[in-house]
């Protein structure tokens, strides 16, 4: 009868109720209504800045960074298998980097961190200082990372961050916002006028589908923006939907894997700035061609290789239309799985997962392009729906990855009764959360690009 009870107490099953009736969803769809009113298009001159600040840890000092404590150095954050030990050295750099875009009164900050995610707590302090010290507001900073599982740990409380992220120092996430306002700061002190320019490829063999194979599809774009300020120093963003693990959790150095490789070609080529954000890297991994760093190194490059060889043709304009539009996404209730149909109620749950209520999802118009940004692993599969959406209406969306928040992977609900980590282990809310995510994008992208113009 003990037994009974507890598991009474602590299971459930799963729940499959509609979500369009659930009031999570309704109060997200009334926010959504309210700013879709009050949605503007800037139409205007471009003006550009770019900034970076390093994000590598200083090794055997606790002078020169704010951390806690003495330490010798950091953990690592990307693969539970490492537990939590300690990076052995840097085999290159890691840094925050950020480009400024302004059109007449609006401005946005977008950021790429060397980094596995943004977690909230860094976004959260970033986001308060930015606020206090330039006045941007939420929507203004659109956060991303390059998704590298060679990078800063120790960011992450409670049982889940301290898998993949190693020991929990409070002074790791205060060290990683400061990094974002400085990047933020210097991008906006430089901006200038700018032209601006956009356009994408296909990558189609640097990626793979890591969760059914041949059987499912992958998106194999990889897309770029391009602002030139009029002094000729070019800035570039860069984002691509394979997982940045080429380097395996047998690697104990820091390092930015191949988007490291993809930014310091395109630095050394330019003179300018290169930000890569991870793209729609749910359920999509790579294809490198070799292991380990020559395998990082071949792949960062060859992307490099395919957008350089790209850079004179791409059409430049000083005038676009411009906008941001941010939304507060309410979320279902915990939902993890002990089997394909049992769960762990919310209230457990929480004790060992980030128990968020809310989340974000943010979206960018530069000229008759949109940036969308979203809290999660997003799968490169559903975000070929939404590219093929809005290309209709000669338009062109890429979707990025770890926006200041992370809710778990988001994948095709058809995989969701799959054994593995990314449909079971990793999904956190439960069997709605990829309609109801797809079905918000959907909405604020055409919105944004239906908006009327100022």
């Amino acid at each position: 009868m003990l037994i009974a009870f507890l598991c009474a107490l602590c299971l459930d099953t799963i729940d499959y109720r509609p979500y369009l009736r659930a009031p999570y969803y309704s109060k997200t769809m009334a926010r959504l209504r309210a700013n879709a009113a009050t949605n503007r298009i800037n139409r205007g001159f471009v003006e550009a800045g770019f900034g970076s600040a390093r994000l590598t840890p200083i090794l055997n000092s606790a002078t020169n960074v704010p951390l806690e404590g003495k330490f010798r150095t950091l953990p690592l954050a990307g693969y539970g298998n490492r537990h939590g030990r300690p990076a052995t050295g840097v085999h290159d750099d890691l840094y925050v980097k950020a480009v400024a875009i302004r059109v007449g009164s609006e401005m946005v900050v977008m950021f790429g961190a060397d980094a596995l995610i943004v977690p909230r707590e860094v976004a959260d302090v970033a986001v308060e200082r930015l606020r206090a010290d330039l006045g941007l507001r939420r929507e203004q900073l659109y956060f991303s990372a390059t998704h590298t599982h060679s990078s800063l740990g120790g960011w992450g409380p409670g049982w889940v961050g301290e898998a993949f992220a190693g020991n929990f120092n409070s002074g790791v996430p205060l060290w990683f916002a400061d990094r974002f306002v400085a990047a933020a700061k210097k991008a906006v002190e430089d901006l200038r006028p700018a032209e601006f320019g956009h356009g994408s490829f296909s990558a189609r063999e640097f990626v793979r589908n890591r969760v059914v194979g041949e059987l499912g599809s992958v998106d194999p774009e990889f897309s770029y923006a391009v602002f030139k300020q009029l002094n000729g120093r070019l800035g570039v963003l860069g984002s691509y939907n394979a997982h940045a693990t080429v380097l395996s959790g047998a690697v104990m150095e820091f390092s930015a894997d191949y988007p490291g490789y993809w930014q310091r070609a395109i630095e050394s080529a330019t003179g300018g700035a290169a930000v890569f954000l991870a793209g729609s890297v749910g359920s999509h991994g790579p294809v490198p061609g070799d292991k380990g760093y020559e395998g990082a190194k071949r792949m960062g490059e060859a992307l490099a290789a395919a957008l350089l060889k790209r850079l004179p043709e791409i059409a430049l304009t000083n005038q676009i239309a411009f906008g941001v539009l941010g939304l507060e996404v309410s979320l279902p209730p915990l939902n993890p799985r002990i089997t394909d149909g049992i769960r762990l109620r919310p209230w457990l749950a929480a004790q060992l997962l980030p128990a968020n209520r809310d989340s974000f999802l943010q979206v960018v118009r530069l000229g008759n392009s949109l940036w969308v940004s979203t809290p999660c692993d997003f799968s490169g599969e559903l975000a070929l729906d939404i590219k093929n959406l809005v290309r209709v209406r000669n338009f062109s969306v890429s979707i990025t990855s770890f926006n200041g928040d992370y809710i778990g992977y988001v994948i095709p609900g058809r995989y969701y009764h799959l054994d593995g980590y990314e449909p079971r282990t990793m999904s956190f809310y439960g069997p709605n959360v990829p309609a109801y995510l797809d079905g918000l994008i959907r909405t604020m992208a055409l919105d944004f690009v239906d908006a009327p113009s100022n």
